[in-house]
């Protein structure tokens, strides 16, 4: 059997904690953690063996360079320059130096997995791994909209009093200000959420504190990790599993909705090589008008990237 192994470049809060849950989960044989900081790393080693050695499996939690990559199946990028205070954006000019510092090295070196960005701006650097990397399309994806959309979820169930893995409800667009819910085609198994709730929800101000979620709990605590760390899982999981389940992921676009050359959160089937489909979706006029502005978005980060 072909062992699974997973590396998490940026070992802070996100990766950490990501690392975390996918030694509970058990779903890889391997998690190889990278980092500058040598200390913290191997502190996060250390801790994380203690938890696997509960697990059932063996699962080896092992110290590399983002180099020595040839064998991993999927490389989760989890840098940061910071804690951005109001936009994502902010990390931009930080994050894209340190990522075109490491993806060349890894594929001069062999990589030949797939690469899942977590590092914000998340659509714009998702785009420069795909360009330095050379990978096909399928193989670059960000964690995108997925969290903005299991935020939605959770927060209409708490108002609706239903289980949020029944409510058919996902965001698209940029994982940022201009990402917004496609309320036309939102239901409770093929109940529209309109009718199922008959106007005792406000729908904007449930849209607007999905979107703001992120800031609203780093306000708080500084950071976000436990949200952010089980999407990554998750992306991996039905990855690995060749699970064929769709998710709303920052993908690479070559027609999709008319756009090409940019990346954006758009719900897309995975398989075991990637994205295996984009799925397209027939917006409302208003909601086509606002995935135009939140692509225009990001097209204007991706011109600020640093190479």
């Amino acid at each position: 059997m072909k062992l699974r192994k997973v590396m998490i470049i940026g070992v802070g809060n996100v990766g950490a904690t990501t690392a975390y849950t996918l030694i509970n989960r058990g779903i890889c044989e391997e998690i190889a953690l990278v980092d500058i900081n040598k200390e913290l790393v191997y502190g996060q080693q250390q801790d994380l063996l203690d938890a696997a050695a509960y697990r059932p499996n063996m699962i080896k939690v092992t110290l590399r360079e983002a180099i020595d990559c040839a064998d991993i199946d999927i490389a989760i990028l989890a840098v940061t320059s910071g804690i951005a205070k109001k936009s994502r954006a902010e990390e931009l000019t930080g994050t894209s130096k340190i990522i075109s510092s490491i993806i060349p090295g890894m594929m001069a070196n062999g990589f030949n997995g797939i690469f899942l960005i977590a590092t914000n701006p998340c659509d714009a650097i998702t785009y420069q791994v795909w360009k330095l990397s050379g990978l096909p399309r399928q193989r670059v994806i960000g964690t995108g909209v997925w969290l903005d959309t299991v935020r939605l979820r959770r927060l209409l169930g708490q108002q609706m009093d239903i289980g949020p893995q029944s409510i058919d409800a996902f965001v698209v667009g940029e994982h940022g200000d201009s990402q917004f819910p496609v309320w036309s085609h939102s239901s409770v198994y093929g109940i529209h959420l309109n009718q199922l709730v008959k106007n005792r929800v406000d729908f904007a101000k449930i849209g607007s504190q999905a979107r703001h979620m992120g800031f609203e709990i780093a306000d708080r605590k500084h950071c976000t990790e436990y949200g952010i760390g089980s999407t990554i899982t998750e992306i991996c999981q039905q990855i690995l599993t060749n699970s064929h389940r769709a998710l709303a992921l920052s993908c690479i676009l070559d027609g999709e909705y008319g756009y090409h050359d940019v990346a954006i959160g758009v719900p897309a089937i995975l398989d075991q090589n990637g994205v295996k489909k984009i799925i397209q979706l027939d917006f409302a006029p208003n909601e086509k008008q606002l995935f135009e502005n939140s692509v225009d978005i990001v097209k204007g980060y991706i011109k600020q990237i640093q190479w």
